[in-house]
Parts: C-alpha cells; structure tokens; sequence
C-alpha cells in the first residue's frame, strides 16, 4: 500500500513535466497531445521513470477526462443540430464506419489470426477517438468552424455504433448464445435511447436540475451539479454497456442557454486538467518494448488508417456543402483513434483470441493517437500550398464563428468554387 506522500511526489513531479510539455507544444504551436502521449510511455511499465503509487488515481482520473471532454463538447451544441446532423450523416457515418473497419479486417485475416480477431480488429480500426478529436478541436480554436458539426455527427455515429458492438463483440468473445447476446444489445439500445429522449424534449428541466437563476447565486453549485450528473449520467450509461462518452456527451446536449454558457466556463480548467491525465494513462497503457516487433504492421495499417479517415470526412463535408479547405480540415480531424480502439483490444486480450492482437492495436493506436493531431494542426497550411501550386487562390485563414447546423451552412461557395469562404467574424466559442 502506497503512502499518501509517495502519490503527492509521483503526482505533483507527472502535473509538472506535462506543464512543461505543455509550453514547449504552445511554443511551437502544435497539441499537446502527442508530448503527453509520450511522457506516458515515459512513466509507464518498461519505460524510464515507471509509476507505482499514483498509477491508480491516473486511472480514475483518465476516465474523468473523456467524460468532461465529450461533456463541455456537448455543451457547445443543440439538441436540433445534433437530431440534424445526424439524419444528415447518416450515410456518412455508414460509410465511415465501412471504410475504416476494412483495413483491420484483412490485416487480421492476412495474418491468418481466424474471424473472431477479425471483428475485433475491424472495431479497433473503425472508430475515432472523441475524446482526442474533442481536445484537438478545442486548442486549434475550431470548435465554431463551418465543418465541426460534420464532424460530430460522424462521431456521434460512431459511438451510437459502438452501443451495439460492444454487447456483440463481448457477446461473441464470451461465447454467448445469440439469445443472451441478443438481449445484451437489446439492454444497451433501450438505455441509449432513454437518455436520448430525457436530454432532447426534457432539457429545460435538465437545466433547471443544474442551475436555477432564480435561486443558485454562484458557480460552485453550477461546478458540483454540472459534473456529479455528467459522471452520475456516464457511470449508469457504462453500467449499461453504453459509452459513458455518449452518456456525458448527451448531457452537455441538454444543458442549454445561459447556463451551457457558464458551465462551460467553470468546467474548462477542470477538463483541461483530466484531459492530460487522460492521455498520460493512454501512454502508460503501452510497453515500449511492444511496439518494435509489430510497428511495421502498425504503421501500414496507420497509413491506411488516415486515409480512410480523411476520405470520409471529405465526403461529408462535401455533402453538407462544405468547400475544400473545410473538407480537408474535417478529414484530417477525424484521424485519431484511441479510448475505444483499446477498451476493444483489451477485451480480445482478455479473452485470449491472439497474444499478437494486443501490441499491434496498442502501437496502431499510440501511432494514430499522435499523427491525429498532428494532421489536424497542419492539413491547412498543406491544404493551401497544394492550391496555390495549382494556381487557385486559397482562402483567408478561417474564423471560429458560433456552431450552426449543417442546414445553416452556405453551399454556394462548393457550387461554385472549390475553396471555402471564411464565415463572419464574431467571437469564438471557448475553447482550450
């Protein structure tokens, strides 16, 4: 049993190096994201400074991380848009979901690892990390961009697919009986739904629940109430088999007005702060002495991986009149894979399926966890040099402007031009 002041020094000396890590990403202007990732591979096992007595409270707190991430992106959004562009993404998300799952399925098949690792594989592959795509969207200041609500429709997608694969792929690696593992899905859809119908035609009660202006005077009871429902409403939803993203997710959709607002700015030094852990915890997942046997896979499946991803956001913010500039931006947002990609393969691994399953997802995912916002910061200046050298001139650098709905977005300009026109000038979202 680790005393408290061995956890305070581990702790105190992790929160301190990432600070540091955290300027020198700001100094050069990228996310932070990949020097956490890294500094997690640093402290965890096999690495050079491994972590014993704070290891368990990272944990927790990782988990802390993504339900305020989803929870403060949600709080940026309506319900209407989210209803919108989700029948609007609709195919989107299908293809998506297609597209991304292929590259693992025929790398499992290749390697001769049988069709169960080959589901497994496909759920590792297929799914962006919300968690991630959230932080990154927020540091690049694109949380108001024409295309984001593109993008969160695909990843709401997302996640509503992963309701009904998880039951399934741990129904199908627990050798259940179809009726069983019928009934597991079953259990997990009725949940997704009754937390949908609450957030949607009971938000102005949720509101209320959170904060009444007519009695509540400050933002400590806004801080208490915001996040005790979000982690009370994600804690029922995982219990249920539902990502606990969705459940915190769902919540910030029903907060709306004034209030979403406010809680937005209390909640942000507090995501800020779990979203690091988040991603130092993804680190420590990983034994560095893992990767090298099965990078050069890795790395194949990594390359197949990011263009899979930028094809499908380009075909949906196509579809949603979006120009070039905006298309490449939400393809290259989706990129990143993470917290689901490795729930999944740590269930194969548990399961026994193959011994190789799990350092291969676990360095593909480390691999997309770092390229993903690496390809978001810089699609745009690449984007730009690509037109200019074809002779097109390229657009004014975007400017965050509120999140509108797909319906609301201009398609004139990709009916007419091949390059997006900046939306008005106005004060951006907050946003890390």
């Amino acid at each position: 049993m680790h005393d408290t002041a061995s956890v305070f020094i581990e702790l105190g000396g992790v929160l301190f190096c990432l600070g540091i890590l955290g300027h020198v990403a700001s100094r050069v202007g990228i996310s932070p994201i990949p020097f956490y990732l890294l500094a997690g591979l640093a402290f965890g096992h096999g690495g050079l400074l491994p972590l014993g007595a704070s290891e368990e409270f990272i944990k927790t707190g990782a988990e802390i991380g993504v339900v305020l991430l989803l929870l403060t992106l949600g709080l940026e959004y309506t319900a209407s848009e989210l209803i919108h562009g989700l029948r609007r993404q609709a195919s989107a998300g299908g293809l998506d979901l297609v597209l991304n799952a292929a590259p693992g399925v025929v790398a499992a098949l290749l390697l001769g690892w049988g069709a169960l690792a080959a589901v497994v594989m496909g759920g590792v592959t297929a799914i962006s990390s919300s968690g991630i795509i959230a932080k990154v969207l927020g540091d690049l200041h694109r949380l108001g961009n024409r295309e984001t609500p593109v993008v969160l429709s695909v990843l709401v997608l997302e996640d509503l697919a992963m309701a009904v694969y998880l039951p399934v792929v741990t129904a199908l690696l627990a050798h259940q009986t179809i009726a069983r593992g019928s009934l597991t899905v079953a259990v997990a859809l009725g949940a997704l739904v009754g937390v949908l119908i609450v957030a949607l035609r009971h938000g102005a009660k949720v509101t209320l629940l959170v904060f009444n202006p007519k009695s509540d005077r400050n933002d400590e009871i806004l801080l208490l109430r915001a996040l005790g429902l979000a982690l009370l409403v994600a804690g029922v939803a995982q219990r249920l088999d539902v990502s606990a993203a969705v459940g915190a997710f769902l919540v910030g959709i029903a907060l709306s007005g004034p209030v979403a607002e406010s809680a937005t700015e209390v909640l942000t030094p507090l995501r800020d702060l779990f979203a690091a852990v988040f991603f130092v915890f993804f680190g420590l997942q990983t034994d560095p002495s893992a990767i090298p046997p099965v990078l050069g896979a890795a790395s194949l499946l990594a390359l197949a991986g990011v263009a899979t991803k930028v094809l499908t956001g380009w075909w949906a913010a196509r579809r949603a009149g979006i120009a070039t500039l905006g298309r490449f931006r939400a393809g290259a947002a989706l990129v990143a894979r993470g917290e689901f990609s490795i729930v999944i393969a740590g269930l194969a691994v548990a399961a026994g399926v193959n011994p190789k399953l799990g350092p291969l997802a676990a360095s593909y995912v480390l691999l997309m966890a770092i390229l993903g916002p690496l390809a978001a910061r810089f699609v745009e200046p690449i984007t730009r040099a690509a037109l200019r050298r074809r002779g097109r001139k390229p657009p004014a650098a975007a400017t965050a402007s509120p999140v509108r709905p797909p319906d609301q977005t201009s398609t004139d300009a990709a009916a007419t031009d091949d390059v997006s026109s900046p939306p008005p000038a106005t004060t951006a979202p907050s946003g890390t």
